[in-house]
């Protein structure tokens, strides 16, 4: 059951004000995430921290990330409606619901069977209209390639040939790339089929990208 009170709302706005202060100000960022009810992706254990700009544990051992991370990760993006997207971690289904109410054409790989299964539900109930998959998001989905726009969710020790290959000239990729315990913020933007050029912004800690761990 969907439920999304006043207050719930009021926590959003305050939020966003905090991320403001933080330096998002991407408008279609912002609205986003005033938008999307983050205390529904979460365990009822946490249901009062849901607008806390915090990570939170979710199932598999993974993390919902902090709502900051999210917009970081969705303003390097330079998103305009309409594009497609392909989202590596789809996790609870909280930045694959950003995405979508920025105007993204969202498709989503996750390796975590019961995380796909919990997000396809939720998103359903929801009507966001997102692609997600239950497979290894090193291999992509070349099938629906290329995306204008590649967002990985969790830390990369290499720029992932295969997605590269699935993004269009002219598109933009963004990962935490480096070793486990600490990871850069980067954007990879492809110039053309054989090349890419590459930026780097403020560090984050992301749980491990693995490789071959989904069919």
């Amino acid at each position: 059951m969907i439920v999304d009170t006043f207050r719930h709302q009021g926590m959003r706005r305050r939020l966003v004000d905090e991320l403001r202060k933080k330096g998002i100000n991407n408008e279609l960022v912002l609205q986003a995430i005033a938008d999307v009810p983050r205390h529904l992706f979460m365990d009822n254990a946490f249901l009062e921290f849901a607008y806390a700009d915090k990570a939170f544990p979710i199932e598999a051992g993974q993390t919902i990330s902090q709502p900051y991370t999210v917009a970081y990760q969705s303003q390097l993006l330079l998103l305009e409606k309409g594009m497609k997207v392909l989202e590596i971690g789809t996790g609870s289904g909280y930045q694959t619901s950003v995405l979508y109410k920025m105007g993204a054409k969202v498709y989503s790989i996750e390796r975590h069977k019961v995380l796909n299964n919990k997000a396809v539900a939720l998103l359903q109930e929801l009507n966001y209209n997102v692609k997600l998959f239950y497979g290894d998001g090193f291999k992509g989905l070349p099938s629906f390639a290329p995306f204008d726009r590649i967002l990985i969710t969790c830390g990369a020790r290499i720029v992932p040939p295969e997605l590269v290959k699935q993004l269009a000239v002219g598109g933009i990729l963004v990962l935490p790339l480096g070793p486990e315990n600490e990871q850069v913020m980067t954007t990879v933007i492809k110039k053309d089929a054989d090349s890419y050029e590459m930026m780097s912004f403020d560090k984050f800690k992301f749980v491990p990208m693995l490789e071959n761990k989904a069919p």
